[in-house]
């Protein structure tokens, strides 16, 4: 039974795109959904994470002038997902948009293809910030351990016991909204003591020119401007997963306002903290080599160390960076379960009834939750077989997660922005200009991070990501021919399962004026 009016209309308006309300509109506030939103995309979390290549990919120039770049076209994206969420807030997000707009022939496939890239994604994002986490517990120890050769094997059991504690915070509904919040205030708390201790303990600070103008060049291309353009992969994940409000529609009042808010906060405090954090943590940085091939591992340890000159100090700001990372990895489950879930009760994976099924008493999609983590710590050990392809999956996330916002963008444009319902939030021809944006830089990041980050090529420096590119397709073709195409349920399939269940015509041109 719904709590109040305004959940009664967000119930009945989800009735009206053809789904039940399963979940609790748990969420109280916009500030509880950036919890989650802002503690996933976490942006100065995934520039300390992103040091380990990006000193060798352009240095400070790649971070200070990167992040402004991808913050720029991150709004973009932001603004391209608030505008569709606003109108059809749905925790299926883009595959349920693509679902909508896409010419009615070709709806189901594009949905399917959407849901399938979008899901990748989020598996991927958690085995990339998995491993970030794991990788800088590992680093604190090595750094008080100096004889220890740090291996592969040490981060996979980390890894995976990181991704346990994440997965358990994740198994019972009512206390997420909390954990999101208390995640958002650590993470701001942790940014604040970290931006005022290293700049003021550092014993000599970088000039103006070094931390504006240095660009470093270790990637072995000839040319400046391609190093630079492989290394904006850096930058660029730490705004990645801008989606994840959204698939939290079913989940929060007044959806067609409080998500809009939320992923436009997560962009306005991602990239003043990030880039802030990062002009300040590189004037406070006496040796840039040394931060490069440090023994542990983890270059923003090392800065630590540099700045305040003890170990202790440096890993007590190192443990910020931690708690900082598992609320990045926390919320990340907390996406990827309602992404397998929302895709599974459409019947677009293998075991569809058994995804689809949301744990009452948990007031979580527990099955769905579950199969997705173990997913993830199944990709953990491809650590143990290359370093270099598991970090190919970096950038499959990314260029993933864009993709799968263009297939309903290009929808949209297809159908036409004014002949569907507009939300709340709608900017009209910027929002038109922030649509082309998004197309054209899904388009760049598929070509260009396909490049190899070193040169010359080797089998130990080879971009996988072509490879992870590859799978993730097969999987789909092959499971779509097999039985996708079959099962996979039509927008008039959906109103129809509603509308039997509730034992009320449902309305078949929801998207329309």
């Amino acid at each position: 039974m719904a709590d109040s009016k305004g959940n009664d209309v967000d119930a009945i308006r989800l009735q009206e795109m053809g789904y039940s309300q399963d979940l609790t509109r748990k969420f109280p506030s916009a500030w509880s959904v950036i919890g989650v939103a802002f503690s996933l995309t976490n942006s100065w979390f995934g520039v300390s994470a992103a040091l380990v290549t990006g000193i060798s990919s352009g240095g400070p120039i790649i971070l200070v002038y990167g992040i402004i770049i991808v913050g720029l076209i991150s709004t973009c994206v932001a603004i391209s997902l608030s505008e569709l969420v606003s109108a059809m807030p749905n925790a299926g997000g883009q595959y349920f948009w693509a679902l909508e707009l896409a010419p009615k022939r070709h709806a189901q496939l594009a949905a399917y293809v959407t849901g399938w890239l979008a899901w990748a994604g989020s598996i991927f994002t958690s085995a990339s910030v998995a491993l970030a986490v794991a990788s800088a517990f590992v680093g604190c120890y090595q750094l008080t351990h100096p004889d220890l050769v740090v291996k592969p094997w040490m981060v996979v059991i980390t890894y995976e016991l990181v991704s346990l504690v994440a997965f358990l915070f994740n198994c019972y509904g009512p206390i997420l909204p909390r954990v999101a919040t208390t995640t958002l205030y650590i993470s701001l708390l942790s940014y604040t003591v970290i931006l005022i201790t290293v700049p003021s303990t550092a014993p000599t600070h970088q000039s103006a020119r070094q931390v504006f103008g240095t660009f470093i060049n270790n990637t072995g291309w000839r040319q400046n401007g391609m190093a630079f353009i492989v290394g904006l992969i850096n930058p660029n994940w730490s705004v990645a997963c801008l989606d994840c409000a959204t698939h939290l529609a079913e989940e929060v009042h007044r959806p067609e306002r409080t998500i809009p808010i939320a992923i436009m906060g997560t962009i306005a405090i991602g990239f003043l903290t990030s880039w802030t954090y990062s002009i300040a943590m590189f004037f406070s940085a006496n040796d840039a080599q040394g931060l490069a091939t440090t023994t542990t591992g983890v270059p923003i340890l090392e800065l630590f160390y540099q700045a305040v000159g003890n170990k202790a100090g440096a890993i007590a700001l190192e443990t910020l960076i931690l708690l900082t990372g598992m609320g990045c990895l926390i919320a990340s489950h907390t996406w990827q379960a309602r992404l397998c879930w929302s895709f599974a009760r459409d019947r677009g994976l293998p075991a569809s009834g058994y995804l689809a099924k949301v744990n009452r008493r948990l007031d979580v999609p527990f099955r769905a939750h579950v199969v997705s983590c173990v997913i993830v710590a199944v990709l953990g050990l491809l650590y143990l077989g290359s370093i270099t392809a598991f970090n190919s999956m970096v950038t499959a996330c990314i260029v993933l997660l864009y993709a799968s916002y263009a297939v309903p963008v290009v929808c949209l444009l297809i159908k036409g922005r004014n002949n569907i319902r507009h939300g709340p939030f709608w900017l009209g021809p910027f929002g038109l200009f922030a649509n082309i944006v998004l197309l054209i830089w899904t388009v760049f990041t598929l070509i260009m991070y396909s490049f190899p980050v070193q040169m010359p090529v080797k089998a130990g420096n080879m971009n996988y990501v072509s490879a992870v590119y590859a799978v993730v397709i097969m999987v789909l073709v092959g499971y779509w021919f097999i039985r996708g195409k079959r099962t996979f349920r039509t927008e008039r399939e959906r109103r129809a399962s509603i509308g039997n269940k509730l034992g009320v015509p449902v309305s078949h041109d929801h998207a329309s004026d």
